[in-house]
């Protein structure tokens, strides 16, 4: 997993999905949960993006979250 946004750009982009797709976050990263098991970030990515039509930005924002969420879990 790379840091693919700053910080303050990855906070903003994600503060913006849920009024751009009328879906909150939780429910991206759920969606993510039940996709196919893809490993690769930018597989993740275009699938989002082919399948719901996400702009390239919020795909990878939403993908680059639910990487930080995962990789916390497994620490924990």
């Amino acid at each position: 997993m790379s840091q693919v946004f700053s910080e303050e750009t990855h906070r903003n982009l994600l503060s913006r999905i849920p009024a751009c797709t009328g879906r909150e976050v939780a429910d991206w990263l759920r969606t993510v949960e039940e996709g196919p098991s893809l490993l690769r970030f930018e597989e993740k990515v275009s699938w989002l993006r082919g399948e719901h039509n996400l702009a390239y930005g919020h795909a990878k924002a939403i993908i680059h979250e639910y990487d930080l969420r995962r990789a916390a879990r497994k620490l924990l």
